[in-house]
């Protein structure tokens, strides 16, 4: 078990972590026809947005109340009605849903009173279009926790009790640490014992890099409003990552649905209990190509081991994606030398080292002294070429790679294919050896120098040992 310790220290050097209020608006790019909308100023919008850019390399549909000084000390309901006209009038979403900032937490903001009054007031005009609002205060938590309390508001906000579940229908509630591709992957496995998947959110339809027929200003694709009201009605729920505890919870408590939290879905024995989990609920054996996916990782775990076992790693990452790291290198017989998160979560105490660090990206760079490889996000690429060690990118963000969307990491295939792409990540640096690298005896020198063994022609002196004749 680890010990979890968290910085004292007086402020954030290269911080590790991404804020709350970015975590729910990134879980709103996950529904369709939505316009995610930041409670706060412009500034807090631009930073995310174009972080969001950077990583996904896609249009970002994001919106602000721009507030200012004068409104975040009277109070933001102006701000918030007039953009909420204004992107109904102009964007016309399905759904706006608006994720608070530490400007408007720290002011006080009745968020949920000044939306009572505006739909009293604007009734008529918001005619067709939800609005959910979330708590994200960006001095506390971080980017999974603003995540996480998106996914319980949307719950909250729309799932209500159904006569009876719809036979097949599978709901799954995915965590911040899933990538567009590892939701794909999630459904092709529930679909594949003829079940039919529902996930909220749903990146997988809306940032995994396709090009529509037409421009939208909102979302490009994800779950509708009837996908998450449909939770209700699923024959069972299934959460991906401790952090989404919460929102399954409050389905459970609404709707009294069976439900079932896994807290990672990379390896080998957590893909087997999703596996099983499905074989349960749809009464069928494997499908043979999951079969014989799990003996393509098991062999790929028995070659793979070679180059990872007894490698020293240091992690920094969310807390979910920071335990799904760690596990596989440990089960891979690789050490956990250094691990540094984020924020709290009931998880990190199961991360398999001795210790885990909320910190940043100073306090992995201090860690990982001796470590043999660092994984963490884009931002930790200085820290490696400092510590001379190759970076391996998890995470958000990864601005200086192209793909981020398209990594994938649960299931068999994605465990098979993360640890090939360990694996390879320390062929790739392994040392060179030159002819330099094995010395010659010393009786083999002389002689191919043309020396008598024992000394030199000239005189009695012994000859000095020489390392190579080679340069190195």
């Amino acid at each position: 078990m680890a010990i979890v310790l968290e910085s004292k220290k007086a402020c954030a050097v290269n911080p590790l972590k991404m804020s709350q209020p970015l975590g729910a608006c990134y879980a709103f790019l996950g529904l369709h026809n939505t316009m995610p909308l930041m409670h706060g100023s412009q500034g807090c919008t631009s930073f995310g947005l174009v972080l969001l850019v950077r990583h996904f390399k896609e249009a970002i549909p994001m919106q602000t109340t721009a507030m200012n000084e004068v409104s975040t000390i009277l109070g933001g309901m102006d701000n918030i009605e007039k953009a909420l006209l204004n992107i109904k009038k102009r964007a016309n979403p399905s759904l706006i849903a608006i994720a608070s900032t530490g400007l408007t937490e720290t002011k006080g903001d009745d968020v949920d009173g000044y939306l009572r009054l505006i739909r009293a007031k604007h009734g008529d005009e918001l005619a067709g279009t939800e609005v959910v609002y979330v708590s994200t205060p960006d001095y506390v938590g971080a980017f999974e926790d603003g995540w996480a309390a998106a996914v319980k508001a949307l719950v909250e906000a729309f799932v209500k009790p159904v006569s009876a579940p719809v036979a097949g229908r599978i709901g799954v509630l995915p965590g911040a640490h899933l990538t567009p591709a590892d939701l794909e992957e999630v459904r092709e496995l529930i679909e594949a014992f003829g079940l039919d998947a529902v996930l909220v959110p749903d990146l997988s339809r809306s940032l995994d890099g396709h090009i529509p027929e037409d421009f939208t200003p909102t979302t490009l694709g994800g779950a509708t409003i009837d996908d998450i009201r449909g939770l209700a009605a699923c024959e069972h729920v299934i959460a991906i990552g401790t952090q989404m505890r919460g929102a399954l919870e409050s389905l459970e408590s609404a709707a009294g649905v069976p439900c079932t939290l896994l807290d990672r879905l990379t390896g080998l024995t957590a893909t087997d209990a999703l596996v099983t989990l499905l074989m349960r609920i749809s009464g069928k054996p494997a499908p043979a190509r999951l079969k014989r996916q799990r003996g393509q990782l098991l062999d790929a775990m028995l070659d793979g081991h070679f180059h990872l076992g007894g490698k020293r790693v240091a992690i920094g990452a969310e807390p979910d994606l920071l335990f799904a790291l760690a596990s596989l290198i440990h089960e891979m017989g690789g050490e956990v030398a250094a691990a540094v998160t984020t924020t709290h979560s009931p998880v990190l105490t199961e991360v398999p080292t001795a210790e885990v660090r909320i910190g940043d990206l100073e306090d992995l760079e201090q860690l990982a002294a001796g470590c043999d490889l660092l994984l963490t996000h884009a931002h930790g690429r200085q820290a490696a070429e400092r510590l001379q060690i190759p970076l391996f990118r998890v995470g958000i963000p990864q601005f200086d790679r192209i793909g981020a969307a398209h990594q994938l990491s649960v299931g068999y295939r994605g465990t098979r294919d993360l640890i090939f792409q360990l694996a390879n990540t320390f062929i790739a640096h392994l040392h060179a050896h030159t002819p330099g690298d094995w010395p010659l005896p010393a009786e083999a020198l002389a002689a191919a120098q043309g020396v008598p063994a024992g000394g030199c022609s000239s005189c009695s002196a012994p000859t000095e040992k020489v390392v190579s004749i080679i340069p190195a």
